[in-house]
């Protein structure tokens, strides 16, 4: 079988994009083997022409000129590896101008301008793929466009930032804080010197809006996701989670009711200890889909890191130059915000179980007190402990779990019980998710 040369031209020459280039100019032949195609870089821009990098290009490849790439109408594909939003959104819309189909990883520009990016590629026929951009190596979005494209997809669980599972996991299994748990997944290079956006759970509502758009059907804004990070957790309250069979994850989770109104949000999440979501550990992503058909599929592995995400890029570029890229992208029309908007279900009316932590006062009655303030809101417990640890003003740690109630009344109970004397501190709460395993 004859090959067919594809040329390729690459924006962004750092930590992914190197990967990129590795595996295209060292896995040549391989590739050609198993898929006809001969990918050839042709162009190499980055602003960076002098520092070394893990591959040595050839002599003349790598410039600091985009219109060496663009205005070469011999390179197919574009592949966007800059970062960063204002920057890379110009590339892709300039790239997709020239007649080139883009392939990035870029989560942030796709969360943020992705629908304007989706309508200029079918504007001027190119596609954009973006494998790389949700789960690092796992791959997730051709699972949801064409392996799981005879399920209507009812919801998406997900642990998409391999920080956040490294820092929660070190806090679960080695008892370490918050604060020694960061500098740890920072010493290991899981975790940037500034790791604000992995931490508040901005990283993972980024990838959710593109999983939920794809897997739902629709147009997806990030001001539809509701957000928590991690940063107030404590390792008292995984332990004390712990004691009640549960376990906490940073979950990004989509879901779509019988009457199509969608729940997107990010946010810890104590989860059953046996469920398969819990037995992710370290800085690995999984994300478990319910379709109607096929009922629970889970997806494991490497949600970051260089050679991973070069291999869901490289898979990317392959794919588009199969032209089957063109296709599944070509036929992904998204419902418009117009008739999405009004399908968003906000957090207030979310309906879920509660872990509540309240530093009560040892006095006789404060039981009656605070456990007033639930029912007057309409927040039924279903269990509560309380521990021995002793906090300020010799306040004592009660646990309670709720049954199912509407997050605004338990807001609303948890600001009424915060006036209350007999309790020290703000109390915390942390939302309990029932993930419905598929078991026989």
């Amino acid at each position: 079988m004859a090959e067919r040369i594809v040329r390729i031209g690459l924006a962004g020459f750092g930590t992914v994009g190197s990967g990129v280039a590795k595996l295209i100019i060292e896995d040549a032949d391989s590739i050609a083997a198993k898929t006809g195609l001969r990918l050839e870089l042709a162009c190499v821009v980055d602003i960076d022409t002098t520092s070394s990098r893990p591959i040595k290009l050839p002599e003349g490849l790598l410039t600091d000129d985009m219109s060496k790439l663009l205005s070469d109408d011999t390179i197919q594909i574009g592949v966007e590896m800059i970062g960063g939003t204002d920057a890379a959104r110009q590339v892709q819309l300039k790239m997709l101008e020239a007649g080139k189909d883009v392939v990035t990883a870029n989560k942030a520009l796709l969360a943020e301008h992705g629908n304007e990016l989706y309508r200029a590629a079918h504007q001027n026929n190119r596609c954009i793929a973006f494998e790389a951009s949700c789960a690092g190596g796992i791959p997730i979005v051709s699972a949801i466009r064409t392996g799981l494209a005879a399920n209507n997809i009812t919801s998406i669980y997900g642990i998409v930032n391999g920080t956040c599972n490294y820092i929660l996991s070190n806090m679960t299994s080695k008892n370490q804080d918050f604060a020694e748990a960061l500098a740890k997944s920072q010493e290991k290079g899981y975790a940037e010197a500034d790791p604000t956006l992995d931490i508040s759970g901005g990283d993972s509502a980024h990838k959710l809006a593109i999983l939920a758009s794809i897997a739902f059907g629709y147009e997806i804004s990030l001001d539809d996701i509701f957000v928590e990070g991690i940063e107030g957790i404590s390792k008292d309250d995984i332990r004390y989670g712990g004691e009640m069979g549960y376990c906490l994850k940073l979950l990004a989770i989509g879901q779509k009711d019988s009457q199509n109104r969608i729940s997107l949000r990010v946010h810890p999440s104590f989860i059953a200890t046996d469920s398969s979501l819990a037995r992710v550990e370290g800085p690995f992503n999984a994300v478990s889909i319910f379709g109607d058909a096929v009922g629970q599929v889970m997806f494991y592995g490497r949600g970051a890191g260089m050679m991973p995400t070069a291999s869901a890029v490289v898979a990317d570029i392959i794919d588009v130059a199969l032209g089957n890229s063109a296709t599944s992208f070509g036929h992904s029309n998204l419902r418009p915000r117009s008739e999405t908007a009004p399908l968003i279900e906000k957090i207030d009316n979310l309906v879920s179980r509660s872990y509540i932590r309240i530093m009560c006062r040892d006095h006789a009655g404060v039981v009656a007190q605070w456990s007033r303030v639930l029912a007057d809101h309409d927040v039924s417990i279903s269990g509560a402990i309380q521990h021995e640890d002793t906090g300020p003003d010799n306040t004592v740690p009660v646990v309670i779990a709720t049954h199912p109630a509407r997050q605004q009344n338990v807001a609303a109970a948890l600001q009424d019980m915060e006036k209350l004397d007999v309790i020290g501190a703000k109390p915390v709460c942390i939302r309990i998710v029932d993930i419905p395993e598929d078991k026989d």
